[in-house]
């Protein structure tokens, strides 16, 4: 399934044929659902790639992504009533940063062995 999700780009990082772009997408209940942003203003934008190493400096290398031509897109999130479509947008939330949290500090209790008396 992972292929199908990355599209039909020659090479991993190489530029798409002419009318294609890469398409950020996320796991919906029955396929993948094209991945919408908002603008600055607060206004829902689809968003699209040139390429696929422009779309992983953008949002990071384990953002599923499949290709699409403008029109199929345009046309895929119109119902919806958004109009607007960036490319290769500067400034968008990129990869979320791993935290890892810090370990639970662990308390051990040793038993100490009883000592016979001194006599």
């Amino acid at each position: 399934m992972e292929d199908a999700l990355y599209g039909d780009a020659a090479e991993p990082g190489g530029r798409l044929r002419a009318g294609r772009l890469c398409v950020p997408v996320r796991p919906g209940p029955r396929a993948c659902v094209t991945r919408l942003f908002r603008t600055p203003f607060g206004d829902r934008t689809a968003v699209a790639f040139s390429g696929p190493a422009r779309l992983r400096e953008a949002l990071g290398a384990a953002q599923p992504w499949i290709v699409l031509a403008e029109p199929a897109l345009r046309a895929l999130v119109e119902p919806l009533g958004i109009r607007e479509l960036r490319i290769d947008p500067a400034g968008l939330p990129g990869p979320a940063p791993v935290s890892v949290p810090a370990p639970a500090p662990v308390s051990v209790s040793v038993p100490v062995p009883a000592t016979a008396p001194v006599a």
